[in-house]
């Protein structure tokens, strides 16, 4: 996960002469992932890729966490694991990354305990604050809003103007069957009636999973074959030559925690349309994108063709994503996580 790298480098830009930082990573397999030096340098002394074995990530956890004074937990799936080593070291003091939807659910009795005994649970929006105080009572203190942050690589060094772009919307999303809250089946068949207003509209969907033949064949039904584009996976250079190509950028997921998607698109001048759901309200304002509500079809149409006849101010786009920036993120973990 993209904010998680960010996690690791101001971790390591704050300890500074405070100590070093060890990251047990679950789900990378041998060898150093591309950019790990990028996003760590000199003060990281320990990286452990687990190859998502659970029992070896358990076990050096569990080991490093009796080495630490502060653990960062980045998901509430592993933190069980911390919780039991805090156990028999009590003034260990965790945290834990609570994203979106993982959190936005019934706990275990393990996950409770963890939870409850955690030093602070940092949301990346009040609206996932509030699901997690509605499924489990804690101190309101114990759990502060820590907003994503753009990633600084990801910054483009120019912008192209939106003026003179064809009218190209643009999504992105993990396409798997059990991800069909993330809206681009209804966009896709919000197209039509797009295409009535503005006949050379297209869509281009980058992303990958299976659900994608499923999304496919809604193409075809609705003969958008013309006027939609499937990606797949594209490079982070890629990825930014489709945001400097695209008029707007769309993605009316019913559960995103944040949505990192539409800082991106603001930091290339681009604004967004977003579902009136989870935590993108938080994100958008009526300067930088249109909200809709979730499922509604004919008003994700409305939006799309209101967004492409609006002009945009891209000081304003340019300014929303600056108040996400990357120093002001680790600024604001520093003082929650090491004061």
């Amino acid at each position: 996960m993209r904010i998680l790298r960010l996690y690791l480098k101001a971790a390591c830009e704050i300890s500074g002469s405070r100590g070093s930082v060890a990251c047990v990573s679950l789900n990378d397999g041998e060898g150093a992932p591309a950019g790990l030096h990028e996003y760590s340098g000199e003060n990281l002394e320990r990286w452990a890729p687990c190859g998502r074995s659970k029992i070896r990530f358990a076990m050096l956890a569990v080991w490093w966490t009796w080495r630490s004074e502060t653990v960062i937990c980045g998901h509430i799936g592993q933190l069980p694991v911390v919780w039991i080593a805090s156990l028999f070291r009590p003034s260990i003091r965790y945290h834990l990354i609570a994203h979106g939807i993982e959190v936005w659910r019934p706990y275990t009795f393990i996950e409770r305990r963890a939870l409850r005994r955690a030093t602070s649970i940092l949301c990346v929006s009040s609206y996932t604050r509030e699901q997690i105080l509605r499924r489990c009572p804690l101190p309101a203190e114990s759990l502060p809003v820590l907003a994503n942050a753009l990633d600084p690589s990801l910054v483009p060094k120019s912008r192209s103007a939106i003026e003179g772009t064809s009218p190209t919307i643009l999504s992105i999303s993990r396409l798997s069957a059990s991800d069909s809250y993330k809206g681009i089946g209804h966009l896709i068949s919000a197209m039509p009636a797009v295409l009535m207003e503005i006949p050379a509209a297209r869509l281009r969907i980058v992303g990958r999973g299976d659900g994608r033949a499923e999304l496919e064949e809604l193409v075809r039904e609705l003969h958008l074959e013309d006027a939609v584009t499937f990606l797949g996976f594209l490079s982070d250079e890629l990825l930014g030559a489709e945001y400097d190509r695209c008029r707007l950028f769309a993605l009316p997921s019913e559960k995103e925690g944040f949505g990192l998607v539409y800082l991106e698109a603001m930091a290339h001048g681009r604004p967004c349309l977003a579902a009136l759901s989870g935590g993108a309200p938080e994100v958008l304002t009526p300067e930088t994108g249109i909200l809709i509500g979730y499922g509604d079809i004919p008003s994700i149409s409305r939006g799309i063709i209101a967004a492409m006849k609006t002009d945009w101010n891209i000081e304003a786009l340019l300014a929303r994503a600056q108040h996400f920036s990357y120093p002001a993120f680790r600024s604001r973990l520093a003082e929650l996580v090491y004061p």
